[in-house]
């Protein structure tokens, strides 16, 4: 039996494998906002080091990291160090 684009088994079919790569994502999404940076961490496309000290919970990179003569000087690659307020 074939199933027809109007077909509702179709259309539950299509609604539950969408359910379920939503589901998936938030899965994902909601591992990544409990534990959003490892100790080492590699700077991105775009990010600051403001961005990251926020997204990281860690209000002293410059200070832990020697190797960052300037906290302008930036760019994808670079490796920091992170601890989070909540490991102090």
């Amino acid at each position: 039996m074939r199933a027809s684009v109007g077909s509702p088994w179709l259309w539950l079919g299509v609604g539950l494998v969408g359910l379920i790569l939503l589901t998936a994502n938030s899965e994902a999404a909601q591992r990544l906002v409990e534990k959003p940076c490892d100790e080492i961490y590699v700077v991105g496309e775009g990010e600051t080091l403001h961005t990251i000290s926020g997204k990281c919970s860690d209000p002293y990179i410059v200070e832990r990291n020697p190797h960052i003569h300037d906290p302008d000087d930036v760019f994808p690659g670079l490796v920091i160090k992170i601890v989070p307020l909540t490991h102090m």
